[in-house]
């Protein structure tokens, strides 16, 4: 049935008032989002579909439940994409990135919401307009990070601006990480979101400002030069820059402010031996190797390395300045990068390769818990005083399904999805979740689930 043909189907749902939300894609971090907007549907009048392109994960997800609907999903289908759109009120982006924008695009064509957890593309930013014209709105960057420390940031930065204050430094820090009753490898972590992500964490140019001065990081560097940071109740992290602290001043409203830097938490130690798989060659995902299949782990790591002659493993640590025995050559070993097995894939860049090898050694076991960290600290002065307000937040996991990860990505997403159906939230355009319309209902959701910020403040020097 075509549904954009058929007004008797379009007659009936707004005779029922049933409000039809579809979510597109099924991975990871859209456990909880699912099991949310399910288990609202019953009392709201909501049917809830959503298509990935694994329709065995999409009905492991719905389970079959009543106000559901899983089907198999194409996302590069432009012809599916509009007939399953015109079908919904609201549409929750879990795609891709790069199938974001064609999806808004048809969201603003049939005038239809939508809600994304990813970032905020220039493209997507440049349908503001377009979006306000179709009366609907584009709401970005609503999961974990970018989400959740939008919206708790934002709560504090209003709060010392009602008093009068003067931000003038503001650092914030997010890692998706392993609980430690499950931290059993030396690197001290495990996959909870999408792999290839991690793999390609931090390449490009990390931007910040420091004390009035604007530095840069280059991708090669930017492991090198992690910072100590402590959270009270989790402990010692280590932290390196995101790619683009500086954007967020004036989206935040700080335009001014001399002190910016947002950055990724892991535990200590993990930086300086990814550090070197990146002087190694192996996060480099701008080419291909030829026939990997006929090639071991331990020949990728030989072709990066000087001639020479000698065990690879005890070359690779004379390349890296490194003793062999190391804690940094211990997690490359760990790996397996140094083994004689034959690598399983047939092309692929040398960043590809990493990850399929990774995702094996990373990989959640069946009860195993992870861990989601964040901390912000805010400064600033007061009628002459100084202040700092530090604000921090940790939640676990239940098992490899119900992730904290999949919990902070899913929840303010499904909370700011009910609030535009309830008509609590009326906008239109292009939006990041940085108003208090947005912040408020989903902070207070999220402590009634049990993910709490904890704030000190205390007087500086």
């Amino acid at each position: 049935m075509n549904y954009l043909n058929n007004p008797k189907q379009l007659l009936t749902t707004f005779v029922t008032g049933m409000k039809n939300i579809l979510i597109l894609g099924a991975g990871r971090s859209s456990t909880v989002l699912i099991d949310y907007l399910i288990t609202n549907a019953a009392n709201e009048n909501w049917k809830v579909a959503v298509g990935d392109i694994s329709l065995e994960q999409a009905e492991m997800k719905t389970q079959k439940r009543k106000h559901s609907r899983a089907f198999l999903f194409q996302g590069e289908n432009a012809a599916q994409r509009l007939e399953e759109i015109a079908k919904a009120e609201i549409v929750v982006s879990m795609l891709p990135p790069a199938l974001h924008f064609s999806v808004a695009k048809d969201c603003i064509k049939l005038k239809k919401h939508l809600v994304t957890a990813s970032y905020a593309s220039e493209e997507i930013r440049g349908l503001h307009v377009l979006a306000k014209e179709a009366g609907v709105m584009l709401v970005n960057e609503t999961g974990l990070d970018p989400g959740i420390d939008h919206m708790s940031a934002m709560k504090v930065i209003d709060g010392i601006r009602k008093k009068g204050g003067e931000l003038t430094a503001f650092y914030s820090w997010c890692g998706g990480l392993v609980a430690p009753e499950s931290n059993d490898n030396p690197w001290g972590y495990k996959f909870s979101w999408n792999p290839r992500n991690v793999i390609l964490a931090g390449q490009g140019t990390a931007q910040y400002i420091r004390n009035g001065k604007y530095k840069y990081l280059p991708y090669q560097h930017l492991f090198s030069r992690a910072e100590e940071v402590h959270v009270d109740g989790w402990g010692d992290f280590e932290a390196y820059a995101n790619r683009d602290s500086l954007s967020y001043r004036s989206i935040y409203g700080i335009d001014k402010i001399p002190t910016m830097l947002r950055g990724t938490l892991r535990m200590p130690g993990f930086c300086k031996a990814w550090n070197a798989l990146v002087k190694l060659g192996m996060t480099d995902d701008t080419w291909k190797i030829k026939n990997p299949g006929t090639l071991s782990y331990a020949a990728i790591v030989e072709a990066f390395l000087p001639d020479g002659s000698g065990p690879v493993i005890k070359r690779a640590a004379e390349f890296l300045h490194e003793k062999e025995n190391s804690e940094v050559m211990k997690k490359l070993e760990w790996t397996g990068i140094f083994t004689e097995e034959i690598i399983p894939m047939d092309e692929a860049s040398p960043a590809q390769i990493l990850q399929q090898l990774l995702e094996k050694k990373w990989k959640l076991s069946p009860g195993d818990k992870d861990l989601v960290v964040m901390q912000h600290r805010f400064e600033y002065r007061l009628a002459g005083e100084n202040y700092r307000i530090v604000s921090s937040m940790g939640t676990k996991g239940i098992d490899e399904i119900n992730t904290a990860m999949a919990r902070t990505v899913g929840l303010p997403a499904a909370i700011i999805v009910k609030q535009i159906l309830l008509g609590k939230i009326r906008r239109t355009g292009v939006f990041l979740p940085v108003t208090s319309d947005f912040y408020e209902p989903v902070l207070t959701e999220l402590a009634e689930a049990g993910i709490v910020f904890k704030e000190k403040e205390e007087k500086i020097g």
